[in-house]
């Protein structure tokens, strides 16, 4: 009953540009399945009304459908696509944009014991669970506050607080708190995964990342391996071709140029490379994007 209610109203509220009258709050509608694509995961709560999504981190394989979350605690590199939807019946999701500051004060407001313990090693940056029903209910309340205009400013922080805490307490807790706890192997891999998209065309050597993180080197990898299901070196080919594919979309008559620009000596080995993420050679896709 939740999920048609759910369904309706994302039905109805959807814009083109996935975003809604609440504040991070976002709703996507596709209408048929697509190619995977490459993008970027942002740190969100999604979760599916209809249809089904398959997505790729590294060498792990997410997918999730009608009543299902995913969590994205870091901003990866992903490969991904629906793989169920129609015109008839297209893929419906709602998204949470999740901000370190509001989980945090939820676990400062938690009293000992509120909260399940917290997990002995460092969580993947990616999560997938069964949505409860109380999950649910809030999403619902939530949307629905955007018929009432009247209450968005009072009732909807107040929601958005409830569904943090319904994730908090439920199967991917301990992935929500360590996204929320300043001191954390999540955050401390976090900061490491934005420096490396900030600086992706530099060169750069683990030891230097893992002192900027406060770890050991073999502790840095591990988690980092652990967060991201990459080495660091891969996570940055990942954001580099990625980079690399938007700079061709603008440019596509300098390829040797893009790969210059995202931190490639050598061409070939760039054509390489985009090649095997792509299916294609960057002059071969340079003509499919334009």
């Amino acid at each position: 009953m939740e999920l048609e209610v759910l369904r309706d109203l994302l039905a109805r509220h959807v814009r083109p540009d996935s975003t809604t009258a609440i504040e991070d709050v976002l709703i996507s509608r596709v209408d048929r399945p697509e190619p995977p694509s490459s993008s970027m995961t942002g740190t969100v709560l999604a979760l599916i009304a209809q249809g089904a999504k398959r997505i790729a981190l590294g060498d792990r394989v997410y997918e999730y459908g009608p009543g299902q979350y995913l969590v994205a605690s870091v901003d990866l590199p992903i490969t991904g696509h629906f793989t169920e939807a129609s015109p008839q019946r297209p893929a419906l999701g709602f998204g949470l944009v999740l901000r370190p500051a509001a989980v945090a004060e939820l676990l400062l407001a938690a009293a000992p014991g509120d909260l399940p313990p917290a997990a002995g090693t460092t969580p993947s940056g990616l999560a997938v669970s069964d949505a409860p029903a109380e999950l649910l209910d809030a999403v619902v309340r939530l949307l629905r506050l955007l018929d009432r205009p009247r209450d968005r400013a009072v009732l909807a922080p107040q929601l958005k607080r409830e569904i943090l805490w319904r994730v908090l307490t439920g199967e991917q807790g301990a992935v929500l708190r360590q996204f929320g706890l300043a001191d954390s192997n999540l955050t401390h891999v976090a900061k490491a995964v934005r420096w490396i998209r900030d600086h992706y065309a530099q060169a750069f050597r683990v030891e230097d990342l893992a002192r900027r993180s406060g770890m050991s080197v073999s502790a840095f990898y591990r988690n980092f391996q652990a967060v991201t299901a990459m080495s660091p070196v891969q996570f940055q080919k990942q954001i580099r071709l990625q980079e690399a594919r938007l700079l061709i979309a603008t440019d596509p008559g300098d390829i040797t140029g893009v790969s210059t620009r995202v931190g490639y000596e050598s061409p070939s080995q760039f054509t390489r490379e985009y090649r095997r993420q792509f299916g294609v050679p960057p002059s071969r896709d340079a003509q499919l994007i334009v």
